[in-house]
């Protein structure tokens, strides 16, 4: 085995793997530069255009063979973990990992922190170990390549941003050889691939770490309730992202529960951040104390600053159940929130009178509490704004319209309740936009 740096490399015929017999002519030299600047052209073309790690790594091989090499590997280094990604081989589609970046007494690990390229040649009668193995550590692949003896094998730094983020290794056999001018196209290849690779991965780090939070701040499945029968809505103003400033939540057990609806000032992200803060807050309150309106006075505090004009909304409903399940007392306090309305079994409504601060913009607030029971067939029904201001063409909703629907579903269910509003709203809407939309609603039963 032979190695070099790149400033070692011998010119060697053919360019790009094509042997030919005697002197290039003009033409045969002019012919193979075109063809070099029609690959690197390519290569920015082709890879530029795609976000997606697996499809730009599939576009790299099918640019490289057979045009640069006979075998490639591409080799991806995540330094937060210490791991590396190998792709390709005979299969494009193979990819494994492994850990802890080689040594760098190893051609592999040399190329990472080095960030030049290697070439290397390794002669048919040669201990495996002493070529091969230092360009690509995994058994398969490197017995793969071994299959090409004797090769010549180059591993190209990949650098994007100032940081090597991998090495593309390729390997040619039967004698093919890289010349100087074969190794300089094989590195401008290698530079254009790297900033498409970086890039797609980074946008798939970022959709990672945006999936994660989006599924946080999404709400939750709501949790089986003894004695309780629950059934919630929400409708995000940005519908394609499924987050927004509206939310509801279920803390308790053992019959005694506390049911959340509250409404963040403003929608889409930067709501469903605060939307996030509001419900931790709301849980750890809960924690200490499970009065609504200790909670809400908490959540205050907690959410008041000096320099904003955020604010939320929030009804809290602490529900205990009675021991035959057929009835239930109701304790609330709502912060700037609309008063829940109960729906009783024989089709009345009563609207709850409760009343309070928003959460949020003054340091220090008071919440009152007011007690109501719900027997059996009632229903009490929580809502946000974006209910009964939801704009169609003749107007908003409005609360007359939600009265006016409610009774024809008496002793239906929370579901079919929920169910009913939504739909209503939906058609009122007629496709027009909307904010955030949320119902909760709550009945005795098992």
């Amino acid at each position: 085995m032979s190695g070099n740096g790149r400033t070692g490399v011998q010119a060697q015929p053919p360019p790009l793997g094509a042997e030919t017999e005697g002197t290039p002519t003009e033409q045969q030299l002019l012919a193979r530069a075109r063809q070099r600047a029609d690959l690197a052209g390519e290569v920015t073309t082709q890879l530029a255009g795609s976000l997606n790690l697996r499809r730009t790594v599939l576009r790299l091989f099918a640019l490289v063979k057979p045009e640069l090499a006979d075998w490639a590997m591409l080799v991806m280094a995540d330094r937060r973990t210490d791991r590396l990604a190998l792709h390709g081989g005979h299969e494009p589609t193979f990819v494994t990992h492994i850990d802890g970046i080689p040594a760098e007494e190893l051609g592999v690990g040399r190329v990472l922190r080095s960030g030049r390229s290697e070439l290397l040649h390794v002669a048919l009668a040669e201990d495996f170990a002493d070529g091969l193995d230092s360009m690509i550590p995994h058994d398969g692949l490197r017995a793969e390549a071994t299959a090409l003896r004797p090769a010549d094998v180059l591993g190209l730094a990949l650098t994007a941003r100032g940081v090597t983020v991998g090495v593309l290794v390729l390997v040619r056999g039967a004698g093919r050889g890289f010349p100087e001018e074969d190794v300089a196209l094989a590195e401008q290849v290698a530079g254009r691939a790297a900033m498409a690779l970086d890039s797609a991965r980074l946008y798939e780090d970022r959709s990672r770490v945006a999936s994660v939070l989006q599924a946080s701040l999404r709400p939750p499945a709501l949790p089986r309730t003894p004695g309780l029968r629950l059934s919630a809505r929400f409708r995000a103003a940005a519908e394609h992202l499924d987050i927004g400033g509206d939310f509801y939540d279920v803390h308790g057990g053992d019959g005694d529960w506390l049911l959340v609806l509250g409404d963040v000032c403003g929608k889409g992200v930067e709501a469903a951040v605060l939307t996030g803060r509001a419900r931790q807050s709301i849980r750890t309150a809960f924690h200490f104390d499970r009065r609504p309106a200790r909670v809400l006075a908490a959540v205050n505090s907690v959410l008041y600053e000096e320099d904003s004009d955020r604010f939320v909304t929030v009804v809290c409903a602490r529900v205990r159940p009675d021991p035959d399940g057929r009835s239930a007392e109701v304790t609330l306090a709502v912060a700037g929130h609309p008063a829940p309305l109960v729906l009783h079994a024989d089709g009345t409504l009563t609207q709850v009178e409760v009343a309070g601060m928003v959460a949020g913009v003054l340091p220090d607030v008071g919440y009152r509490e007011t007690t109501t029971r719900l027997g059996p067939g009632d229903a009490l029904v929580m809502f946000t704004d974006g209910i009964y201001e939801a704009r169609g063409p003749e107007g908003f909703y409005g609360m007359d319209r939600l009265r006016g629907l409610l009774p024809a579903y008496a002793g239906a269910g929370p579901e079919a309740v929920c169910e009913a509003v939504e739909q209503d709203v939906v058609e009122y809407l007629r496709g027009r936009a909307h904010d955030d939309m949320a119902l909760f609603a709550v009945a005795c039963g098992r």
